[in-house]
């Protein structure tokens, strides 16, 4: 007996592959410029013809090609998110950018340009030549390497650029008030001796984070111990040696807390901290930045400062929208960031309890 797939019965609407425009021409019983019209809402198609033709598409799953439907209009009504890859930070964003495109009549393209596990410089402007014209109008680009210039193919709004905002319209957080307020927390519970995970040297974000960091300690008197600052890269993976120069320090008194550009960074640090059987907060607090979800299930949950990541991915979304209509729009936007105080934070060990008049306390918080 043989195996082989039948072809589907006529009028049988079960096509294997992509879904064309003569698969719903043939199973709606009409010729495919009739399809033609309806998908691309033109005149001289009977209504009942047409809402048959439509019940078909919705059947099938049909999706008119973004590059024929650009070729004819000129425009594809799709924005492009330019990531150079999915983490929780760009994932966050999205869901912000997401929600604010419903109701604009535009659809979302999210690419990632770069996944191999770093993050090559020019990967935005090489994914726009691919994307620009034919897939999308316009582009919003996460973190971009490089200055997005007035040569670029379609309009493009920046957020968190590494350059710092400049040549792009730019959304990005107040990465030196945060920081400070992070590292002032820190002090208000008595903590002298903090230490700083950093970033990415090559990124303004992980340069205002760590001046945030350099200003607070100043402010308190403190002289910013060089063997207490380490290069993190925002991952992980990177942050794994410098976190256990930080937490195994030779010949120098270890920290008492430890202030991380970013919440991978300060989770991650933690897990070594608990590897080398150091208790959080007990013998080590822990700050970390962003306020990812990850941040509020670790164990104990984790004091952060969060940048509003939700809202600056809607006001991407604005600032594009007002580019592609002609409309004016400030070129920088920057948004405030808040202390958002966990578990991960405690007065060191012998420490007096701090005062409950401390300005530093006042303003956090809780989440």
């Amino acid at each position: 007996m043989s195996t082989a797939a039948q072809p589907p019965a006529a009028g049988r609407p079960v096509p294997p592959s992509r879904v064309t425009i003569s698969d719903v021409a043939r199973v709606a019983g009409v010729s495919v410029a009739t399809v033609s019209k309806v998908v691309n809402n033109r005149y001289g198609v009977a209504a009942a013809t047409a809402t048959r033709v439509l019940a078909v598409v919705e059947d099938l799953g049909y999706e008119s090609s973004l590059v024929a439907r650009s070729l004819r209009r000129g425009s594809t009504n799709v924005i492009g998110v330019l990531v150079a890859e999915f983490e929780p930070y760009s994932t966050e964003l999205l869901k912000g950018i997401s929600a604010a495109v419903q109701g604009t009549g535009y659809e979302l393209l999210a690419y990632a340009g770069h996944t191999d596990g770093g993050v090559a410089a020019g990967w935005e402007r090489r994914s726009l030549s691919r994307l620009a014209g034919t897939l999308v109008d316009a582009a919003i680009v996460v973190t971009p390497t490089m200055v997005m210039s007035t040569d670029v193919p379609v309009p493009v709004v920046a957020v968190d650029p590494h350059t710092g905002p400049e040549g792009t319209p730019t959304v990005d957080s107040d990465n030196t008030t945060g920081a400070r307020e992070a590292v002032e927390h820190l002090l208000s519970l008595g903590h002298r001796r903090i230490a700083h995970l950093g970033g990415r040297a090559d990124l303004e974000s992980a340069r205002l984070r760590e001046l945030g960091y350099r200003q607070a300690l100043e402010a308190a008197g403190i002289e910013v111990d060089p063997a207490l600052v380490r290069v993190g890269g925002y991952r992980p993976d990177l942050a794994d040696q410098p976190a256990r120069e930080l937490l195994q320090p030779a010949g120098v008194e270890r920290p008492t807390a430890v202030f991380a550009a970013n919440d991978a960074s300060a989770i991650h640090l933690m897990d070594i901290a608990a590897e080398l059987g150091l208790r959080v907060p007990e013998d080590l607090s822990v700050v970390g930045f962003d306020n990812i979800p990850e941040s509020w299930s670790t164990t104990p949950p984790l004091t952060t400062v969060a940048q509003p990541l939700h809202r600056m991915g809607a006001e991407a979304v604005r600032m594009l929208l007002d580019l592609l209509d002609g409309g004016p729009r400030e070129q920088h936007l920057r948004l405030p960031t808040s202390l958002v105080v966990r578990s991960t934070t405690a007065p060191p060990q012998g420490a007096p309890a701090p005062s409950a008049h401390d300005p530093a306390r006042a303003t956090p918080t809780r989440g």
